[in-house]
Order: structure tokens, then sequence, then C-alpha cells
């Protein structure tokens, strides 16, 4: 008994200690989002790296509804010196056709289409890379996902951020205005549950990135082996951080959002990019496993227990307004990230909110089932420390 009792206060306090935690993650995310996003720079911050050259990475495999109209804002950057380097893998790609198109009609920017990759390892981004990477003629690299769009100004602000002591700038990712309750469920996930942790670990010092848009010395990849080195990764794009802040270099948060604009989405897309990137945070981050405490209805009834073990409150209610309290704070955040109108009712939100919560625990025990992957045409078993085979069909 006097054991259990024991187990019991210690789970009470941990659930008080989640309960500080997550509410510090909240607070944290929301005052960043005000403070930081959709700023603009003063001039006197902008001469370190004005004129610095930029080569763009651009990873393409097929086409969707967008894809066009998503590459074309990259021929319009208000820049004065980049190139844009255009990587397609396979030579009967519709996506070939998409870049010829674009650069007939804009032969004063500086581009050029790689076709055919270069194989080097099992991720097959960084094979279709390589061609690009070892053509770029500029110190600064940027690798920016196909169903990125960007602003005129955009460029602009990635190189305002990269000053002396940084070596990687990166866009917070978030999700363009699209029609339908997929794209809804989407834009709430990337303006609630994923920023939040997302701006929280960078604020403590925490090297969180995504690959969807990063601008990056060359050097300093270089020095790390270059593209090469991050072929054995399915996640190349955390290895390749931690590669740069390995050799001191800081990182920075740009003030425009990565905005991911793809024309092909549901539910089931969003439901298997989710179990994926689970999958992977497990296989190189052992602390993963804690991950389904961080979410709203799980740690509410962890809190509330703890709230009705200690202080003899009623749990369900104790969960209700714990709930609520988060369905408001993710509101405010979203709005903030958003930095406009919402193009959906607070209805939509709270349905979009409810389901993409209630979707988390099955998402993390789907990833936990099978430690195979399926990402663009091919099919992986992962390893622990983030390495990958390819599982090829006999």
């Amino acid at each position: 008994m006097a054991v259990l009792d024991l187990a019991m206060q210690g789970f009470a306090v941990f659930g008080f200690i989640l309960f500080f935690v997550l509410w510090l993650m909240h607070f944290m995310s929301i005052i960043y989002v005000r403070l930081h996003l959709h700023k603009k720079r003063s001039e006197a911050k902008q001469s370190f790296t004005q004129l610095a050259g930029v080569s763009l990475l651009k990873p393409l495999k097929g086409v969707d509804p967008n894809l066009i109209s998503n590459l074309e804002t990259f021929f319009t950057l208000d820049y004065p010196k980049y190139e844009i380097l255009l990587c397609v893998q396979d030579t009967d790609d519709p996506a070939v056709d998409v870049c010829k198109k674009l650069l007939g009609k804009y032969p004063n920017v500086d581009a050029r289409l790689f076709i055919g990759g270069k194989k080097v390892g099992i991720n097959p981004k960084i094979n279709n890379l390589m061609p690009g990477y070892e053509g770029a003629k500029y110190g600064l690299v940027w690798i920016c996902d196909s169903g990125i769009r960007v602003k005129p100004d955009t460029l602009t602000d990635l190189t305002n951020h990269m000053t002396e002591k940084v070596g990687l700038v990166h866009g917070l990712p978030y999700v363009a205005d699209r029609q339908g309750f997929a794209a809804t469920l989407e834009q709430v996930y990337f303006g609630t549950s994923h920023p939040r942790s997302y701006i929280s670990a960078n604020v403590t010092g925490i090297k969180c990135v995504t690959g969807m848009s990063c601008l990056m010395r060359k050097d300093v990849l270089d020095q790390a082996g270059g593209l090469v080195a991050f072929a054995q990764y399915i996640a190349e794009d955390y290895f390749m951080a931690k590669a740069i802040a390995d050799r001191g270099w800081k990182f920075s948060m740009a003030t425009q959002v990565a905005l991911q604009n793809s024309g092909s989405y549901s539910i089931g897309q969003f439901q298997s990019r989710m179990i994926r990137w689970t999958k992977l945070r497990i296989n190189m981050l052992p602390g993963t496993v804690l991950e389904p405490v961080s979410e709203c209805f799980l740690a509410s009834l962890i809190i509330g227990w703890a709230a009705h073990h200690v202080f003899r409150w009623d749990m369900m209610v104790f969960f209700m307004c714990h709930c609520l309290a988060w369905f408001i704070s993710d509101y405010i955040q979203l709005t903030g990230i958003q930095g406009a109108p919402l193009c959906f009712s607070k209805l939509d939100f709270a349905v979009a909110w409810f389901i993409r919560e209630s979707m988390a625990v099955q998402i993390f025990l789907s990833a936990l089932w099978d430690p195979t992957i399926s990402w663009r045409t091919g099919r992986y078993r992962l390893r622990c420390g983030g390495t990958a085979e390819e599982i090829l069909d006999v």
C-alpha cells in the first residue's frame, strides 16, 4: 500500500510538472509569434549580407495544380544576386516541362535545370539535389521544397537573419489558404500543435529545424562533407542542422513563414505525413516516446487526475476547463501565425481542432506499429539513430 501511495504521489507530481511545462510552451509560442513573426527588420540590420549571393536548390518530383504558380514566385523574387537550380530526377517527369516553360518566360533570371540526379545514398531528395549543389556558385545555399510559395521579399528576409554568427536560417512551417476541410485541418495543425513545439524548442536553445525552407552556409556544409554526408538519412534536414550546430554556428528563424501551398492534399495524405514524421522522430530521438503526453486530451486527463488526487477537484470538470483553455490559446496562436484574417470560420476551426487532437494518439501508435516508411517512390526501413535502408521489391 505504501508503494502504491508513493507511486500515486509521484504521478501527481509528474502531472503538475507537465502542466507547468506545457503552459510555458503555450505562452512562449504565443509571445514569440506576436513579437517576431511578420515583422520588418530595420535597414540598419541589412548591411552584412544584403548583397550576398544565394544559390536556390529546388528539388522537384511530379506536378500538382499549384506547382507552376509556386515556382513562379521564385522567379519574381526582389533580390539582387541569386540563382535558381531546378533539380529533377527523371527525364520523363512532367516537372521538366514546367521548368522549361518558366525558363523561357523569365530568360533574364539566372536559372538552370539539372536532370538525372546523382546516386550517393538512400535519400532521394539528396540524390536529386546533388548536381545542383555541385554546380552552385554562391556561398549561401537555400534548399526549398517544391510546394513552397514565397513573397518577393522572402529571400531578403532570410538573408537579413544570416548574421556573422548564424549558420542556418529557417522558416516556421505553415500552410497557405486553400479550399476544403483537409486544407483547414492541415492549417490548424501547422498553426497550433506544430509551432508550439517548434518555437518553444528554438527559444530554449533546442535545435529544431525542418528542411522545407533553409538558408545555409555552403562552406560549413562542405566542412561536414557536403550533401553526400547526409544521404544515408531520410531526415537529412535534422542531421544537416546538427552538423552546423556542432561546428559552433547559431540558428535564426525568419520573420516570414515557410508557406506550404501544395495543390494535392487530403485527410489521408495529412495522416500519412504525420505518421512518417513521427516514425522519424522516434528513431532519431528516443524521448519522442513521451510525445503523446504533450497532446491536449491525454495531458488534460493526466493533469486532471493530479488535481483530483491532491486538491480533490472534480476530475472531469477540470478536464473540460483545461481543454477549453487549450483550445482558446491555440486559436490565439493560430491567428498570430496567420497574420491576416482566417479563411475559415470559428466553427470550422473547432471541428478541425477536435479531429486533429483526436488523431494524435492514433498517429503515434501507428508510427510505433510499423518501422518502415514510404516516401516519394521508395520504401525504407528505419534504424535507430536515423539511418535507413531501402526496401527493394524482389
